[in-house]
């Protein structure tokens, strides 16, 4: 038989062979019972050493695509009959997802590091040049000296107990919520623990009530579940709950720091809240994103402080305290749903990184969290006072700042006569992003405006991009 072969360069000859050879059974072209030359044969046809067909052929053998017969030479194994496939895989359809999958959009498509502008306002990102990795470094050390020591072995679904008793200690010193160790379930972000919550408390076709506008991912995994998706509208004092539907079976809210807007969840709807949730039998989702940061006003206590019938899952992250690629979140849901929530937690990926979780209950035993949050604190409210004083003076004829009393973000409605898209591809050519608000609303009409992150954004980077947006946005007329 004829082999038509061709081998590039003289880089893994071997390799080259038994892909080209493997291809040829699995494409049909050579069928099961074909007779292969041997392999002195076809190192002359090929111009290569013997040893070269030998190695392809022994893999080959060794992976069940040839056998051999004693005295009677090399052949494509039996069992391996196939018809001869499509000359191009162009014409092989591909797989498609499913419908809900195909039609999602990127929840929040952001540029790559490398892509990012000079001067960029995203949320939800903090500045790495204020965190000690000094002290992180030696916690990693300790962590892994730790694990080294330890028996091989999957953990607990919930997470490093060390971890969960320090979270439990700083909930209770800082938001108010008091829980035991083992309240506490370690996530992979808050992402993970809204996801998990979701899917030990729906069922498809259960209807969830959601802040609008609000978190684009938020609203993807409750919809991943099957759920029903009620929009409910904000005001100044937060979520509606006049407006929240009967038949709701969950209700995801930002009481701290509303996402996007940034107003805080007035006592009495809290209240309210949790009235309409004891009567309803509902799981509200408390979502506690970046509430350590306040700058102004009395610090109001977290909703599930307040929660007397185990209707709140408290959600907290470190990705807004320490920074996102570390990937730790936490979920306290009520004592009902702990046993559920960890063996969600075991069926999903088992257990988080053992090693980060390790060292981050070592960092906050020795206080360095505590003296993080204290110093970013001091730098995110000067940044804060910066980008005010900006948006109340020179930019005021575009747009009206709205001041929330915490977060790493804040606001901005723009003026009447003006586009918030224009805006912002006014802006890009002087390397300055900005972000829209109307992407975050669902199910209304949006309300332009425009967000400013200043966790990932020093603060002489935040006076000189914004000095030039009246000069920028003076141009368009």
């Amino acid at each position: 038989m004829d082999l038509h072969l061709i081998l590039e360069g003289r880089r893994d000859l071997a390799g080259q062979l038994f892909r080209q050879l493997r291809e040829a059974i699995l494409a049909g072209r050579l069928a099961a019972g074909a007779k292969l030359p041997s392999t002195r044969e076809l190192a002359a046809q090929l111009g290569v050493s013997r040893k070269t067909t030998l190695d392809a052929f022994d893999r080959l053998i060794a992976e069940g695509y040839l056998a051999t017969r004693p005295g009677g030479g090399t052949y494509v194994a039996a069992g391996l009959a196939r018809e001869a496939g499509p000359a191009s895989t162009s014409a092989i359809r591909p797989l498609a997802p499913s419908p809900f999958w195909a039609g999602l959009p990127e929840a929040l498509a952001l540029p790559a590091g490398e892509a990012l502008a000079p001067y960029d306002f995203r949320g939800g990102v903090t500045d790495k040049r204020l965190f000690p990795f000094a002290a992180w470094r030696r916690c990693l050390d300790t962590a892994l000296a730790a694990q080294a020591r330890r028996r091989s072995g999957y953990l607990d679904p919930a997470g490093d107990p060390a971890l969960r008793s320090e979270i439990a200690r700083y909930l209770a010193f800082s938001r108010a919520v008091a829980c035991a160790r083992d309240e506490v379930v370690v996530t992979q972000g808050a992402q993970q623990a809204i996801d998990l919550l979701a899917r030990v408390m729906l069922r498809p076709g259960d209807v969830v009530a959601l802040e609008s506008p609000g978190y684009p991912p938020v609203r993807a995994s409750f919809a991943a579940q099957g759920a029903v998706l009620a929009d409910v509208p904000v005001d100044g004092e937060g979520l509606v709950v006049e407006r929240l539907p009967d038949n709701a079976r969950l209700v995801y809210v930002t009481p701290s720091h509303q996402f996007p807007w940034g107003m805080s969840m007035s006592l009495e709807r809290r209240l309210a809240l949790l009235d309409w949730a004891g009567r309803r039998d509902a799981l509200v989702i408390e979502d506690d994103y970046d509430g350590e940061f306040r700058f102004a006003g009395r610090p109001l206590d977290a909703l599930k402080s307040l929660d007397r019938a185990g209707r709140v899952a408290y959600v907290g992250t470190f990705s807004k305290t320490l920074f996102p690629d570390l990937r730790i979140g936490y979920a306290v849901p009520p004592p009902s749903l702990v046993g559920a929530l960890r063996r969600a937690r075991q069926v999903g990926d088992w257990h988080g990184c053992a090693l980060t979780q390790a060292a981050l209950a070592a960092f906050m035993a020795e206080g360095h969290f505590a003296r993080h949050l204290r110093r970013a604190r001091k730098h995110y409210a000067d940044r804060r006072a910066r980008l005010l004083a900006h948006l109340r003076g020179p930019l005021s004829p575009w747009l009206e700042a709205l001041e929330p009393a915490a977060g790493i973000h804040l606001a901005a409605r723009l003026a009447p006569g003006h586009d918030e898209a224009t805006l912002i591809a006014a802006a890009r050519p002087a390397g300055i992003s900005l972000y829209g608000v109307s992407a975050f609303y669902a199910g209304q009409p949006p309300v332009p405006g425009l967000l400013f992150g200043y966790g990932g954004i020093a603060a002489a980077e935040i006076d000189t991009a914004l000095a030039q947006l009246p000069e920028v946005w003076g141009r368009l007329g």
